[in-house]
């Protein structure tokens, strides 16, 4: 489902480079949940952004899904995200004026899904999110915990292949947090679909099958 091959990011801030990946090489496994835990400015998110084809690296190749993210156009990176690829951030990126269902909906409107599906497809995600009670509620009517489900129900809704999850649990409090990885956890074994996580966390990197350490850009043995 991911492979990296020697990938390098430098950012530039004027003459001075700023490398965030130092040659990572990497492979993840359909259906497997693969956590890179690291403190903060370690090259975590550059990592994500860079499988999610939100960025494009200095050096070395990245494949999703049988695409090479280092040579596609751009039109073919926004199709990825929009069928294959779902992204969890940390403060849930929820559109204030959209209730939970509209929210859900929103990306099956952009890729085009039938409006006859939608309405199904919506109840079925918040329902697999315990939020179904919820569903017409705006952003600021649901706790943290509830927004990060929301969340979660939004970028699974279109079925994508790989869910990638920038610190999901960063912005929440321990119980709130454990209920997110446990309901992430389940729904990937339910789904089988591929889950590559960002944390900092020790005890939210335990819910994967494989934890990764990345450290000043490079992968830890």
């Amino acid at each position: 489902m991911i492979a990296l091959a020697d990938v390098h990011k430098v950012y530039r801030a004027g003459r001075v480079a700023v490398p965030a990946l130092a040659g990572v090489t990497l492979t993840v496994a359909p259906g497997e949940f693969v956590a890179v835990i690291g403190p903060s400015g370690c090259g975590k998110s550059t990592l994500l952004n860079l499988v999610a084809g939100l960025d494009r690296p200095t050096g070395g190749t990245i494949r999703v899904d049988g695409v090479d993210l280092t040579r596609a156009p751009e039109e073919v990176l926004t199709r990825l995200r929009r069928e294959r690829v779902g992204i969890v951030f940390q403060f849930y990126n929820l559109l204030p004026h959209l209730t939970a269902r509209e929210n859900v909906a929103l990306p099956l409107l952009l890729n085009g899904t039938p409006l006859s599906r939608i309405a199904a497809r919506v109840e079925e995600e918040l329902t697999g999110v315990e939020l179904l009670a919820r569903a017409d509620h705006f952003p600021h009517e649901l706790s943290g915990g509830e927004m990060q489900r929301v969340a979660i129900a939004r970028a699974l809704a279109p079925r994508p292949a790989l869910l990638l999850a920038d610190e999901p649990t960063g912005n929440l409090d321990s119980e709130r947090g454990a209920a997110v990885l446990a309901l992430l956890r389940r729904l990937n074994r339910a789904r089988a679909f591929t889950v590559l996580m960002a944390t900092h966390s020790v005890e939210a990197a335990a819910v994967a099958d494989r934890v990764l350490r990345l450290r000043d850009g490079r992968l830890e043995a």
